[in-house]
């Protein structure tokens, strides 16, 4: 319904921002009459009560404007043109890496030189790690932010940001990069001003005079460190007061029940869509609203704030999407694309969490079950929303997965996690991976897993007993998981090292700052003599950057892959196998996946009770094309093989 005030007011604050109604504006204004209003009601859930509401609305407002009016002329034509294609992040030829800047080459500017390098290997989406200024020693690998607007003098400064950023821009390649809404560092300005006694900025945060509301909220809070970071708050000592820190003591949870936060925070967000960042990773949304009584995790006003940012980057700059990094259980991460009449208005995309975990979990056991299992909720994601698809990232793996998934199969869920932790530990026999336990918690016995793709999928040790077989199924193992994510429906994200099997990388051990923490083992320092070895022949390095080269460059052949919505999962004809089959375009794309050591054999049949029957069946990674036998015929797949099959007319 139209809303004379609330467009005058808009009118009001635009032409503040020197923004004239003209042919320029036009899409601009258009975005705005059609969100003003569902922003306002998603300001008014939030902090109606308020005191202060008119005027942080007003300055709400002001903020879009103003963030609009700066966006640069060649940023507003690459918003029109992504509006034109749709929703662009949903396209099969977006693949993305991401990487620790200084660990990949040293800075920002050496980067730049490395763009060859991603464009060789087919990856054209990078997500640099943290960038922005953090404290040496309590930076929490750049999450602990001191400054938003400041690149950390480690890796460069932002006007080499802005180099990379245009030199990646002319190559038609994406950039992504991460912030932090739940906490500041302990060393930030607002932060500094709240311990020195600045009741403004101190209301910027949960700070309290005693334990009192501390000890309740610690009663239904769990600890996300209980290892390394026991408790969810810090004293102050030149306060005497406890502040909120849910990860690390050094890191303050800011407090968004005030909408002065929120502003100075979608201040920020613009700052970052304006020197052309495609994707804004938000880092661990599931913790920004708090509430006495709860886990302080998934609350429905994360939700509300998160669609409100989502509206307010939508008037500004539609061009940037949003990614939810919420690592939560199947059915909380759905609703972070959206619920009710918010459905895909939400997140754009989110990591596909815990099919990821469910990989891990097929490849210990050689059994798909637990897996099919998640996919009856998997499957509700909306049209218009995308998964992040990974093997692992730069955190741990978890094993989030419900205990009815587990028990489904046939397993009891507390056995059958003590096996996948023993498994990827090396202390089940037989087990060729080379992992570490990581946030163990003493009390449940729960843990998550660290480790390299590689080291993980038994290449450490395979290498380091000379044991050429076992070497070969490592990287076979390699590829399977790698193929199984990238064809699935949405964009795959390579961790950087993993496309060469890089291996555990020990050396955090001896550096205080990261000893204490063991997912750096799986965030390696890039050698590049070492990478060299991609040129020669049959070594471990040239076998796993082609194989991955050659998956990406078929996922960039085939339009069924772009998240249509098309995903149909295959009866399990074989409980080792994995089965897929993507549908678009007039194009049928069946992807099998046997997880087993042992040949596995499927009927014919398998390709047969979907859509039009094929005939024939091209297999787009060994370039072979199959003929269709009898339902009573069976066809073999290589142990840890699989096929990436299109149906062909006869």
């Amino acid at each position: 319904m139209y809303n004379y005030a609330l467009d005058k007011q808009i009118e009001e604050h635009a032409a503040i921002a020197g923004i004239a109604h003209n042919e320029k504006s036009r899409r601009f204004f258009s975005r705005f009459a059609a969100n003003g209003a569902h922003i306002k009601d998603l300001f008014n859930t939030l902090y109606a009560s308020q005191p202060a509401a008119s005027e942080q609305f007003a300055a709400l407002l002001q903020c879009i404007c103003t963030a609009y009016a700066q966006r640069p002329p060649v940023l507003k034509t690459k918003d029109h043109q992504k509006e034109k294609q749709g929703h662009w992040y949903l396209s099969q030829n977006i693949a993305g890496m991401s990487l620790y800047v200084d660990r990949f080459c040293g800075g920002i500017l050496p980067l730049c030189q490395k763009l060859d390098y991603f464009e060789k290997l087919g990856v054209n989406l990078l997500h640099l790690m943290p960038l922005f200024e953090s404290p040496p020693g309590e930076s929490d690998g750049g999450y602990a932010v001191s400054n938003f607007r400041k690149v950390d003098e480690r890796l460069g400064t932002l006007s080499h940001l802005q180099v990379l950023q245009q030199q990646m821009q002319k190559k038609d390649m994406y950039l992504m990069v991460d912030i932090v809404l739940n906490h500041t560092s302990n060393h930030h300005e607002w932060a500094q001003k709240a311990r020195n006694g600045d009741a403004e900025y101190q209301d910027f945060f949960y700070l309290y005079p005693n334990r009192q509301l501390p000890d309740a909220f610690e009663t239904t809070m769990p600890e996300v460190f209980p290892e390394a970071a026991p408790g969810n708050f810090t004293h102050i000592p030149e306060l005497d007061q406890w502040v909120m820190t849910v990860f690390h003591d050094y890191q303050w949870d800011l407090n968004y029940t005030n909408p002065r936060v929120l502003v100075a925070m979608l201040d920020n967000i613009f700052f970052y869509a304006n020197l052309g960042v495609d994707v804004l990773r938000i880092d661990a949304p599931a913790f920004i609203w708090k509430a006495l009584g709860t886990t302080c995790q998934n609350l429905p006003e994360a939700h509300t704030l998160l669609r409100l940012i989502r509206l307010c980057v939508e008037v500004a700059c539609p061009g940037m999407a949003l990614l939810g990094e919420a690592i939560v259980d199947a059915p909380n991460i759905m609703r972070y694309f959206g619920t009710d009449n918010y459905t895909a208005a939400e997140c754009h995309l989110a990591y596909n969490a815990t099919h990821m975990a469910l990989q891990w979990d097929m490849l210990a056991t050689g059994d798909t079950r637990v897996m099919l299992a998640a996919q009856s909720i998997l499957l509700q994601k909306p049209l218009g929303c995308t998964w992040i698809n990974y093997t692992r990232c730069h955190d741990d793996i978890g094993l989030g997965y419900n205990d009815d998934m587990i028990a489904g199969a046939g397993y009891d869920p507390w056995e059958h996690r003590r096996f996948i932790k023993n498994y990827y530990t090396g202390n089940y026999p037989d087990s060729p991976a080379r992992g570490a336990l990581f946030g163990v918690n003493e009390q449940n016995s729960d843990a998550r897993i660290s480790g390299t793709l590689a080291s993980l999928c038994g290449l450490e040790t395979a290498l380091q007993a000379s044991n050429v077989a076992a070497t070969e199924t490592a990287i076979q193992k390699i590829l399977l998981m790698q193929a199984h994510s990238f064809f699935l429906g949405g964009i795959p994200m390579l961790f950087s090292g993993d496309e060469l099997g890089y291996t555990n990388d020990y050396t955090y051990l001896s550096d205080p700052a990261k000893s204490y923490d063991n997912r750096w083992m799986h965030r390696p320092a890039m050698d590049w003599d070492k990478n060299k070895r991609i040129n020669i022949k049959a070594t471990a390095e040239q076998k796993i950057f082609e194989g991955t080269q050659r998956l990406l460059a078929i996922r960039r052949q085939l339009p069924a892959v772009a998240d249509l919505k098309n995903l149909i999962w295959l009866p399990p004809h074989n409980i080792s196998v994995a089965g897929y089959l993507r549908a678009a375009e007039g194009q049928q794309l069946y992807c099998l996946f046997n997880f087993s050591q042992k040949p596995a054999w499927l009927s014919w049949y398998i390709f047969k009770a979907h859509g039009n029957v094929p005939t024939r069946l091209f297999d787009h990674w060994r370039q072979l094309t199959l003929q269709i036998g009898d339902d009573r015929e069976n066809f073999e797949i290589e142990p840890y093989g699989f096929m990436i099959l299109e149906a062909q007319a006869s």
